[in-house]
């Protein structure tokens, strides 16, 4: 089967290293893939990485034409939402995401929240706001703590949860007057909820549903979750904070009713689920919905898989999911660390050599290149606020761990920096087991 991917992060480069493990992978693309990823299918000795106009969608389909792709996995939020998946379908060719309709449960986190609401599914409380005025009007009903999200897509950075009036006063501000883009055009205003939070993934062609495993993603740019938000700065999985019984209730209680009412609303759903929930004392609730896999998740999920992952993304994209067999995943736990360039999420230093990472991956870890290019020359350098994603497996969280750190340690990357924390929430629950 010959396939293309879209996308070219480090939640692209683990894709490809695992859709190119399946023996039904006859010839992998990536579009426009990155340096890892084009050693991923070099190595195979298939494909390659290739620039397409993903907003033009008649050049992706006439590429997947000429290709005989059978088979398109669509990697970030943007093309989703844009309506490629629609696109491409309408050419007759098969692909693993969801439509234009459907990615609104990414694209509005108003649409989500309202789908909530006529589902009786789990979340926040929360209101709508298409003016500065109209926010500002309802954040006396909220109190502080309170959370504040662009509507739109912000690249993960569009939540801010304001201690203060003045705080979620001063965000609402920001996100009509630019901030973030269009994404801030409309504002949606939440009840802080408490809790832990956690992220649970599964698949769907529309009807069947599989669960696909949880993480916890950490998003504060610094030690012991502090600072702004950003596009996630680690993960680990599983997340045992998400028990066999929270996560059969998250299933039935929100991704079942979301897959459903999906449906009859007539935009059903296909492709992957990721659902940020927070552990309330009632339960778990729904933060948001994205609809493809998250970034860093995605890396240690795939770390985890031992199923073919093209025989699922494939039995999803033509509606037989019921057919196929679950996804099994490693009981080892995984985890991932991300480095990023000096002054991320802010304004992040280009063009910082990197290297030793041959080396960091004798240490038992995998490297997933995410904004990384390479020069004339040859050599690697940095081009993005996430750079790489150092991920390692083991026994233990805390072995996972140790392994990727001591990765860390062996490459270089003078203008990179990472957490030296991730996963310690659930390292500390460990440790205070008897």
């Amino acid at each position: 089967m010959n396939i293309l991917l879209i996308g070219s992060g480090g939640r692209e480069h683990a894709l490809a290293w695992k859709l190119a493990q399946s023996p039904r992978c006859t010839t992998l693309w990536a579009s426009s893939g990155n340096p890892g990823m084009a050693e991923v299918i070099g190595g195979a000795g298939q494909g390659g990485c290739i620039p397409l106009a993903l907003n033009d969608h008649a050049v992706v389909a006439a590429f997947c034409l000429a290709q005989a792709i059978a088979l398109v996995v669509i990697g970030p939020e943007a093309p989703l939402v844009d309506g490629l998946a629609d696109s491409l379908r309408a050419a007759g060719i098969a692909v693993f995401g969801p439509g234009k309709a459907a990615a609104q449960l990414e694209g509005s986190k108003g649409f989500t929240k309202d789908m909530c609401t006529r589902a009786g599914i789990p979340t926040a409380g929360y209101v709508r706001a298409k003016t500065a005025a109209e926010a500002h009007s309802a954040l006396a009903a909220f109190g502080a703590p309170v959370v504040i999200k662009a509507d739109g897509l912000a690249a993960g950075k569009g939540v801010v949860i304001a201690q203060t009036a003045e705080e979620a006063a001063a965000a609402i501000d920001d996100m009509f007057g630019g901030a973030f883009g269009g994404a801030g055009a409309e504002v949606v205003i939440e009840e802080f909820l408490e809790g832990e939070e956690v992220s649970l993934f599964a698949i769907t062609d529309g009807s069947a549903i599989a669960l696909f495993g949880s993480a916890q993603d950490h998003k504060r740019v610094g030690e012991g979750d502090t600072g702004p938000n950003t596009g996630g700065m680690g993960a680990y999985s599983p997340a045992p904070v998400l028990t066999a019984e929270l996560e059969a209730r998250a299933m039935a209680e929100i991704i079942a009713p979301t897959v459903k009412a999906m449906a009859d609303a007539g935009m059903p759903y296909s492709g992957v689920l990721f659902a940020g929930l927070m552990l309330t004392a009632d339960g778990p609730k729904l933060i948001e919905y994205n609809c493809r896999f998250g970034d860093p998740e995605c890396q240690v999920l795939m770390m985890r898989l031992e199923s073919d992952l093209v025989e699922l993304l494939d039995a999803c994209a033509r509606g037989e999911l019921a057919g196929a067999a679950a996804p099994t995943l490693s009981e080892e736990s995984a985890i991932t660390v991300v480095v990023a360039a000096k002054g991320y999420p802010a304004t992040p230093a280009s063009g910082g050599a990197i290297e030793n990472l041959s080396a960091a991956e004798t240490r038992g870890a995998k490297v997933f290149h995410a904004g990384t290019a390479e020069t004339a020359d040859g050599k690697l350098i940095a081009k993005g606020g996430r750079v790489l994603n150092v991920t390692a497996t083991g026994v233990t969280l805390r072995e996972a761990r140790d392994r990727a750190y001591a990765a860390l340690a062996e490459m270089r990357f003078d203008d990179g920096f990472w957490r030296s924390d991730i996963g310690w929430r659930e390292l500390a629950r460990q440790a205070a087991k008897p």
